[in-house]
């Protein structure tokens, strides 16, 4: 018999449902834009938590609503913008790591280009060939900064971020009152 995972629960308080949406979207409930200050609540909580586990979110409402429908479109819309948030930082995670290829190839051009520069520096510039030689060097490995900056830091909390928003855009909602 195997048992369901246990959720980990995320709980929001708010006096009425429109508190987790952003006021100045004008567009229908399951389409609107989560609050700012909501949002951030909710991916804080969600950053917390195991990802191996399931979230659950349950906003304890002030006022009195119908429930059933209340979660309906509260699960509609944390569904859609969480989902949404995904696909945007998954472009955003791919076009990071093109631009990383891009960086790498250019900056191996270049430390190559320096190498071969250090090399060939005419042995008449006497003490100072050792100089130029090491600094066409650095020069040429400081150039490698930025790809490997993009792939041994840059790209694993956005991975982890896309993870989160997947996780959130597929949890389950349940409203409590107050």
């Amino acid at each position: 018999m195997m048992l369901e995972p246990t959720h980990q629960l995320i709980e929001v308080k708010v006096q009425n449902l429109q508190q987790i949406f952003n006021s100045i979207d004008p567009s229908p409930f399951h389409e609107r834009d989560l609050d700012p200050e909501a949002e951030e609540f909710i991916v804080s909580w969600a950053q917390e938590h195991n990802l191996k586990r399931p979230f659950k979110l349950v906003v304890h409402l002030g006022q009195t609503t119908d429930r059933a429908e209340a979660e309906r479109i509260l699960q509609g819309a944390i569904r859609n913008y969480f989902n949404y948030r995904y696909e945007f930082n998954q472009r955003e995670l791919k076009q990071l790591l093109r631009y990383g290829w891009t960086s790498l190839l250019i900056a191996l051009g270049f430390l190559a280009a320096c190498v071969t520069a250090a090399q060939a520096i005419n042995p008449e510039l006497g003490r100072f060939k050792a100089i130029v030689r090491e600094g066409l060097v650095i020069i040429g490995w400081v150039a490698m900064w930025r790809p490997l900056d993009i792939y041994l830091y840059r790209w694993w909390p956005r991975y982890r971020l896309s993870k989160i928003y997947h996780r959130l855009s597929t949890m389950p909602v349940e409203i409590r009152a107050a």
